[in-house]
């Protein structure tokens, strides 16, 4: 029989100077009213850090903390935006500091605020689509996420999106993912030139951002090569409209699937993991772990008695 084959270990993440050394739970609070999915929506304060100590008791080692819906919706003027959002990270940085704590948000102006307020983290979904956000990061001496969205813009749904393979193709499905490997390693680069510690740069190639369902299975199907980019690699699969569609299933049934994809992007050496059910996803990658030989089992006596 063959020896038993486990995908390499993906790049650990240092985040001012903390090394994550686990596979790591990034926690949703978003102080919205209009997130995709309801029970992610916390724009009242009291709501929203109670979903941060639920975070934290559930085992996130990462809470990111957003103002603006990603998709279509009501139009957030940046001085909403910082309203919801920096204080708010004051508040967490004071009151759990044994988090982490990421802002997703595209707008530099955020990130600079949000930075001074005490986060650790920026997560650019949006893919640069501010160019000046990762030298705030620099300046700073935060993370940044690096993102794919194929160029679309903020706020806006994919349409008739298509990604051709290009020469090396093992798969006519590969464009998708040459373009995001190339994408993100462009652009992991220029925030390590921008000063952002290479160990603090997170790329994530974005499921479902200017992408279709197809697109979005083949990357997770490919997440080894994602992996393999040598940057820690973010994987934000929680309830995702590819998983619905792929179950045909409404926002609020999808947890088994985002579990399964879950599973799947860590046997394969995705290290950071975006998820609205922080202890569900806990358990999983604690199993994942233990089978990919990283971490033993927290209790193991059966037969040893």
């Amino acid at each position: 029989m063959p020896p038993a084959t486990v995908p390499a270990p993906g790049t650990p993440l240092v985040l001012r100077g903390r090394e994550i050394d686990r596979l790591a739970v990034m926690a949703i609070v978003n102080r919205t009213d209009d997130s995709f999915w309801a029970g992610a929506r916390q724009l009242d304060d009291d709501a929203a850090l109670g979903a941060v100590a639920r975070a934290a008791d559930e085992g996130a080692q990462i809470v990111d903390i957003g103002g603006v819906r990603a998709g279509v919706g009501p139009e957030v003027p940046l001085a909403q935006e910082i309203r919801r959002v920096v204080p708010f990270v004051a508040r967490v940085r004071d009151e759990f500091p044994a988090l982490l704590v990421s802002v997703d948000t595209w707008r530099s102006e955020v990130a600079h605020e949000a930075a001074l307020a005490g986060a650790d983290l920026i997560n650019d979904t949006w893919a640069g689509h501010d160019p000046h956000l990762v030298e705030v990061a620099g300046e700073h001496g935060v993370g940044v996420v690096c993102s794919h969205t194929g160029g679309a813009v903020p706020r806006t749904d994919p349409y008739r999106v298509a990604y051709p393979a290009g020469p090396g193709a093992a798969d006519p499905r590969d464009g998708v993912v040459q373009d995001v490997v190339a994408t993100l390693r462009d652009a992991a680069e220029r925030a390590v030139a921008c000063g952002v510690p290479r160990t603090s740069v997170l790329v994530d190639p974005t499921h479902d951002f200017g992408k279709n369902t197809w697109h979005s299975l083949h990357l997770l199907r490919r997440t080894d090569v994602l992996a393999g980019l040598g940057f820690p690699l973010l994987v934000a699969l929680s309830r995702k409209d590819f998983v619905g569609e792929t179950l045909d299933l409404p926002a609020d049934e999808r947890l088994e699937g985002t579990l399964a994809a879950t599973a799947l992007a860590a046997w394969q050496g995705a290290r950071v993991f975006r998820a609205h059910d922080v202890r569900a996803t806990r358990r999983v990658l604690d199993l994942v772990a233990a089978v990919r030989d990283e971490t033993p089992p927290a209790r193991a006596v059966r037969g040893l008695g």
